[in-house]
């Protein structure tokens, strides 16, 4: 180094090697995360996912712009999310911000909007408050991303965070106040989980099956819309008449039972007994007893909820679980409009108030189904309890809050049940489970209970062998209610979807627990691995920053100012002294 330094040219010498390391490290690419709960690197699926595509992948991320500040640090999360990406895909994921539209006439601008919408993409207006002149105006923001590969409908990331989180409530009208920089964490922490499962659903080779049971009075028609709207796209689904069919789990992933309302026979059963004893996996949503909000509304009158007669304690009890005849409420409950009095021209005068038959659901662990997704809102729901069933692991998937009650059959559903029991003593259960995941070898109801020629006829159909127990580890979700997938019909704009109620603008998260739900059972990519990603938010006491402010800026602004002034104060008096003559 000194003979270089000594060197007349040793300026042309260091700027060739400064030339060389800058070419080399633009092409490699390294980092090093030191946060606890690894927030910069990718899980070894997603990883093993980007490894294999093999064709260009196109992401347009709608999300750029003027953006309030909390999605401006979102945009860049998304960035520097999407170039590792692309890096690890060997560059052949491709993405642009860009806002479509843009330069537009109006009226193409709607339609193209149209479209976007119609394949997922979300649109939001955002309040501004301009404090220099004193008005309010909106703003449009497009929090999402499309993904598109050729010959296949693109794909909607929405960038969101499927989980608002709340800080406290409003003590002027008891409305709970979002936590904006945690829901913006969250949805931080679930961009590589949406990004990758939009690329894994666009590249997989297999696309699985999913089949719609029906024979035993489940609906089909506009109540269900969503439900076949929200699967159609990324599964192969179908409809199968259990009447007429045994279901085969070579050719179908996974079973859907919802709200069924006939009795199911004991050839119905053993149908989906040897189901579930090849490997098969089932998602039952079943109202154990009937109640509707149509009835008791067009009525005006209390009713008595009745037990449905399904005939399916048996086999339920055989797999683990059992859904009790009762209805469960709970104080923290969605609110429906109800008459509470007439104004003077005699006109009804509405009020939303509490309706603790539409309990709010919540996770209570980190199953990687429920994880990070927000509360779940059921119809009716009635309570589950886990029994003894060799070889099966239960795990509650969603349970009511911590002011609950379970009315037991015959239940009376009053209108006015707000009204009528004012002692709110009896709320005094927490978290009464309505969602079970039941994993591993179950056993057959029917073992050593069939004769030979019946077994022999069973064989027959289904092409093989009848078992008594499971040949492999499976899975099965058990939901106490059927409110949970089925959506709402308005009169006049149609279907709604799932997980809202007519005259309430807050959307549920019942449709990401149903897509969840058939994702765990269904895929093994091994993504949830990603979903279960948490990242710390860690924050400033916004109280201790407040009143130490003051402080804080001399610490940080005038003292460094001062150091680095009086240091060269000292450089200059010593250099003085050293140098000066004597």
């Amino acid at each position: 180094m000194n003979k270089i330094l000594k060197n007349k040219y040793w300026w042309l010498v260091i700027l060739v090697l400064f030339s060389i390391i800058t070419i080399v490290t633009s092409y490699i690419h390294f980092t090093v995360d030191l946060t606890a709960e690894k927030r910069f690197t990718l899980t070894q699926p997603t990883k093993n996912i980007l490894e294999n595509v093999e064709q260009p992948i196109e992401v347009q991320v709608f999300l750029t712009g003027d953006l309030p500040t909390n999605y401006k640090k979102l945009n860049v999360a998304v960035a520097n999310l999407l170039d590792e990406y692309s890096e690890l895909s060997h560059h052949n994921i491709h993405y642009s911000f860009e806002i479509p539209g843009e330069g537009m006439q109006d009226s193409v601008k709607a339609n193209l909007y149209d479209s976007l919408a119609r394949l997922g993409v979300v649109f939001e207006n955002n309040q501004n408050f301009s404090e220099k002149d004193q008005k309010q105006s909106q703003q449009l923001i497009i929090p999402s991303a499309l993904v598109s590969i050729d010959g296949k409908r693109p794909i909607a990331v929405d960038l969101r965070s499927s989980k608002t989180v709340f800080k406290n409530y409003n003590v002027v009208n008891d409305i709970p106040v979002e936590d904006k920089e945690a829901t913006l964490n969250a949805a931080e922490a679930l961009l590589e989980y949406k990004f990758s499962n939009a690329i894994d659903k666009l590249t997989r080779k297999d696309i699985p099956a999913i089949a719609y049971l029906v024979g035993n009075g489940e609906p089909i028609d506009l109540t269900i819309n969503d439900l076949g709207e929200s699967l159609r796209n990324d599964y192969r689904l179908g409809v199968l008449d259990l009447k007429k069919s045994y279901p085969n789990p070579k050719e179908i992933n996974t079973l859907l039972i919802v709200k069924p309302s006939e009795s199911f026979t004991d050839a119905d059963k053993i149908k989906l007994d040897q189901y579930v004893m090849h490997g098969g996996k089932i998602i039952w949503f079943v109202d154990k007893l009937y109640a509707s909000l149509d009835s008791i509304m067009s009525s005006k009158a209390d009713y008595v909820a009745y037990d449905r007669n399904l005939q399916l304690d048996d086999i339920l009890f055989k797999y683990g679980v059992r859904i009790n005849g009762d209805l469960v409420q709970d104080l923290n409950c969605a609110k429906l409009p109800i008459v509470v009095g007439y104004n003077p021209d005699n006109s009804p005068r509405m009020q939303r108030m509490p309706w603790p038959y539409f309990p709010f659901l919540n996770a209570v662990n980190d199953n990687p189904i429920t994880k990070n997704i927000d509360r779940v809102l059921p119809l009716f729901p009635s309570s589950i309890d886990t029994v003894s069933a060799e070889g099966i692991t239960k795990t509650v998937l969603l349970a009511t809050d911590t002011n609950s009650r379970a009315i037991a059959s015959p239940a009376l559903v009053s209108l006015n049940s707000w009204q009528d029991d004012p002692n709110f003593t009896t709320f005094n259960k927490a978290h009464i489970p309505v969602a079970v995941l039941l994993e591993g070898k179950f056993k057959s109801l029917y073992a050593h209970r069939l004769t030979q020629d019946v077994i022999d006829t069973i064989q027959r159909n289904i092409q093989s062998d009848f078992l008594s127990e499971a040949n492999q580890s499976t899975q099965q979700i058990v939901v106490a209610n059927a409110g949970i997938v089925t959506n709402s019909v308005n009169k006049t704009t149609g279907p709604m979807p799932m997980g809202e109620i007519p005259f309430d603008e807050y959307k549920f998260a019942n449709k990401d627990f149903l897509l969840n739900s058939v994702d765990y059972l269904t895929n093994k990519n091994g993504l949830f691995i990603a979903r279960n990603k948490t990242f710390v938010l860690r924050l400033l006491d916004k109280d201790k920053v407040e009143v130490q402010k003051g402080t804080w800026q001399i610490i940080n602004i005038i003292i460094p100012i001062a150091i680095v002034i009086f240091t060269g104060f000292l450089f200059q008096y010593n250099r003085k002294r050293k140098y000066q003559l004597s």
